[in-house]
Parts: C-alpha cells; structure tokens; sequence
C-alpha cells in the first residue's frame, strides 16, 4: 500500500531568502527615513529661530520703545513666541530635538539667538540669527548652542 502525503508549506532555504529580501529592503530603507527625520528637525530649528528672530523685532518695536530686546521669558510673557519654543531651553525640554538660547549683551542693544540639536542623531547642523534676521548655519561643535553668530547664512 502506498500512501502518498501531499505536504504544503515553504521550506526552509525559501523562508531565509524572504528574511534576507526584508533584511536588504531594511537597509536601505533605515538611513533614508533617519535623513528625512534629520531634515525634518533642521528645518523645525530654523523656523523656530525665524520665528524668535521675528519676535525680537516685533518686541523692540513695541514694548522696547525701538532700543531694546526681551529675554526668552519677556518674549513669553507678551506672547510674541510660542511656549513649545520658551520651554526649550534645556536639553530635557527639546523643540524636536533641538534646544534654543537668547544671548542678550549687557547694554541690550542687540541679540544672538541660537538653536542645536542635543545630539547628532537629532541633527546635523545648528543655526544662529542676529539683528538683521539672517540666519546661519554652522557644523562645527553642534552640539552647543552658539551665543555669536557664526557659519555660513542660510539661502
């Protein structure tokens, strides 16, 4: 008596190509996406310092009397900036990975507003803005918030 089995199913050589196939296909796929969120939160960092660098005219113009600049909590208190922004001071408390600084000079006449990712996973670049409202972006130390205008401005 022959008995024939008809057994279905893939064999073990198939399913290793398939794990392989994805193994590839992931590869690829990972460095893309993790570039896409790096682009993502530069360009977050640079409309954050746009928008500080926007407040602190709006500000000198109004409550300044035309000569002087608010600190980050003066900027908040008018509700010339957004608390996402005011809150991200600290590397605890990031704005998309980044963190953002005020540097005011004694007699107040001007500002550096810089913004630096907290590590370079977040980001590759970090950027500063001064009383002109160009924006520069810099790759040397991202890590620390600049508190001088330095690098090349942004197009």
């Amino acid at each position: 008596m022959n008995r024939q089995t008809n057994e279905e199913g893939f064999s073990l050589i198939e399913l290793l190509i398939v794990v392989a196939i994805i193994g590839i296909i992931a590869a690829i796929a990972v460095p893309n996406l993790m570039a896409s969120r790096r682009a993502a939160n530069e360009a977050s960092a640079i409309s954050g310092v746009r928008s500080l660098s926007s407040a602190e005219a709006a500000y000198r113009q109004t409550i300044g009397a035309g000569v002087s600049f608010g600190s980050v909590s003066e900027l908040v208190a008018h509700n010339m900036i957004d608390a996402s922004i005011a809150a991200a001071t600290s590397p605890d408390t990031p704005k998309s990975g980044y963190v953002y600084n005020i540097t005011l000079p004694a007699d107040n006449s001007g500002f550096v507003i810089g913004s630096a990712p907290i590590n370079t996973h977040v980001g590759s670049r970090r950027f500063s803005s001064d009383m002109p409202g160009v924006i520069y972006e810099d790759t040397a130390d991202v890590t620390t918030v600049p508190t001088a205008v330095s690098g090349t401005p942004l197009n």
